[in-house]
């Protein structure tokens, strides 16, 4: 193989280098946790932790299979149209800059849609209808949230759109229900606020006898330090007791005959998150970054011993990480990048996102094992997340900070 044919070829490969990063964020969670460890040789050691427990979960390994590059792949050319279009369109034109011929450009296009492919995760494939069954959605006017209403109203079941921000929610109950002829019913739900919280399970209870499937969907991430109504920090408050408090309430109408499931969405950054029980206000100092990761374990761990809760019932739980995904729940660190439309190119859309709810919600099966999923697969939760005794605590905290 000549210079002039090798070097064309691995300049390309380089510029696709930053589009194969699955999960760009795993490392920068890695290494923002080594600042605050003093300049000692255990920097190098916790770091290097940090990065191993965050890489190992950023991948769901079930991109190795066949069946992930042999499925799906409607849907995938569907969402990626365009992004498919722009990326093979530059590339074709560098190519012609090189001169490269119709095979190189060929081969460019090829390694593009398979990296694209590879970044857009996995795709949840089941045709399962839902017709009869009602479903509870957190913070589903925007975002993963509303693209997962869209899908399990399309099969027909009926969704409880539970957010703060009803008049916007109520447009996009009316703009999903055109489209899939569902049952969509705007509930107004501020998981900020536990009055909030308890007066919309006492209007759901007195509405619906049962539901199947609780999606804890809502969130923030990386604000400013700011507190709730009942004066716990923003992150933990909003991601952790809110939800928490919201399903243990509604515990009572999922416990039936039928099958149900509870789904939480968590985060790759609970790879360096802990709870902080010395101090779950955030009163001895506040870090964004690592509020957040906290949070985000918080929900695994909670996930983790509402499974032994329910264990033998007829209730499933899962918690899921969705990937890195375009959307605004970043605007408070990165301004607007992640809703802008040169996110899309290196990160999911929201139909994609939600593939990983799409199939707990559907088809995926819990075991004693498997809590955590990420790209529709059993996923690798950290160390720290699997902990049975910190999970345990954290219930117990979480009950009395709730008053449940």
């Amino acid at each position: 193989m000549t210079d002039e044919f090798l070097i064309p070829h691995l300049i390309s490969c380089c510029q696709l280098l930053f589009f194969t990063i699955r999960e760009p964020a795993s490392l920068y969670w890695a290494f923002s946790f080594s600042r605050e460890v003093n300049l000692t040789g255990r920097v190098v050691l916790v770091t290097s932790v940090n990065i191993m427990e965050s890489v190992r979960s950023s991948f769901s390994f079930n991109w190795l299979s066949v069946k992930f590059f042999t499925t799906g792949w409607n849907f995938f050319l569907k969402q990626e149209a365009s992004v498919l279009a722009i990326l093979c369109g530059l590339m074709a034109v560098v190519d012609y800059i090189r001169g490269n011929g119709v095979a190189c450009m060929a081969t460019h296009a090829s390694i593009i849609i398979l990296v694209r492919r590879f970044l857009a995760g996995g795709i949840c494939t089941s045709t399962r209808r839902l017709d009869g069954k009602t479903v509870v959605i957190t913070g589903c006017n925007v975002g993963i949230g509303r693209e997962t209403a869209r899908d399990l109203s399309g099969r027909g079941a009926k969704i409880i759109m539970a957010c703060r921000d009803t008049k916007t929610a109520e447009k996009v109950a009316k703009e999903i229900s055109r489209q899939t002829g569902g049952e969509l019913v705007v509930m107004k739900l501020d998981l900020a606020s536990l009055t909030s919280v308890r007066a919309f399970a006492e209007e759901l209870k007195s509405r619906e006898s049962r539901i199947h499937i609780l999606i804890n969907n809502a969130g923030v991430m990386l604000c400013p330090y700011s507190k709730t109504e009942d004066g716990f920090e923003m992150q933990l408050g909003t991601n952790h007791f809110g939800h928490f408090l919201l399903t243990n309430l509604l515990l009572p109408l999922l416990t039936h005959s039928e099958e149900a499931r509870v789904i939480n969405l968590s985060s790759l950054a609970h790879a360096r998150g802990v709870i902080p029980f010395d101090d779950m206000l955030y009163e001895k100092g506040y870090d964004r970054f690592k509020a957040y990761g906290n949070s985000k374990v918080a929900n695994i761990l909670f996930t983790r011993h509402l499974a032994k809760k329910v264990k033998g019932t007829n209730i499933q739980v899962f918690s899921v990480h969705p990937g890195a995904v375009q959307s605004n729940l970043g605007r408070h660190i990165v301004g607007s990048f992640t809703a802008s439309w040169y996110a899309a190119l290196i990160m999911k859309n929201s139909m994609e996102g939600a593939q990983t709810t799409l199939h707990c919600a559907l088809e995926a099966e819990q075991d004693d094992h498997s809590y955590y999923f990420s790209d529709c697969a059993v996923g690798y939760a950290s160390a720290y997340a699997r902990k049975d005794d910190v999970a345990e605590r954290l219930w117990q905290v979480s009950e009395k900070m709730v008053q449940l």
